[in-house]
């Protein structure tokens, strides 16, 4: 009996046992924390991407105001080609917009973790400013991920990122 109920494990079963074992082994923790974090994030960003989009084409199939913000008298959409004239055009544009935020989700994460563990490494400690100091870096980075980047944007993205990391470290211990 055990080797039946091994066999027809659920859904809910691999995703407990997800964060228990080592999905890569590239030779040193610091590679497979990056690699994991990038996947998992990665794919987190597709399914976000994919649902976000599925919520306003259903919005607006439905005639419903989406709320997306007009910039310059011109609706802006997330992914602004994904009504081809073609469901070929409209298909590989959600492709291409959903894999390029799966890209931005798993860099951001796969950095920030990989920071987090090199500066515990390194430091000897892990404490709100390995936080602090990975989240402003990996904010920077990630707006240089963006079109048409100012100074202003790196240092709010910058802010930003270690105003985050650093709140969720130190109400790590509260929650």
């Amino acid at each position: 009996m055990s080797s039946s109920h091994s066999e027809t494990r659920s859904l809910l079963d691999e995703m407990r046992n997800f964060n228990k074992g080592s999905v890569f082994d590239l030779g040193h923790p610091l590679l497979n924390r990056i690699a994991e974090s990038f996947v998992k994030a990665a794919a987190i960003g597709a399914v976000q991407a994919v649902c976000r989009e599925a919520y306003f084409t259903a919005v607006e199939g439905a005639g419903i105001d989406s709320g997306r913000a007009e910039v310059d008298g011109a609706r802006r959409d997330s992914f602004s080609k994904l009504r081809g004239e073609t469901n070929r055009k409209s298909v590989e544009a959600l492709v291409k917009g959903t894999g390029k935020e799966s890209l931005q989700w798993g860099f951001a994460v796969g950095m920030y973790s990989g920071l987090t563990y090199g500066l515990k490494e390194a430091r000897g400690a892990h404490d709100w400013k390995n936080s602090a100091i990975a989240g402003a870096l990996t904010g920077m980075a990630l707006a240089f991920t963006s079109e048409d980047v100012s100074h202003e944007q790196v240092v709010q993205s910058a802010i930003t990122g270690a105003a985050i990391s650093t709140a969720a470290n130190l109400l790590t211990g509260i929650f």
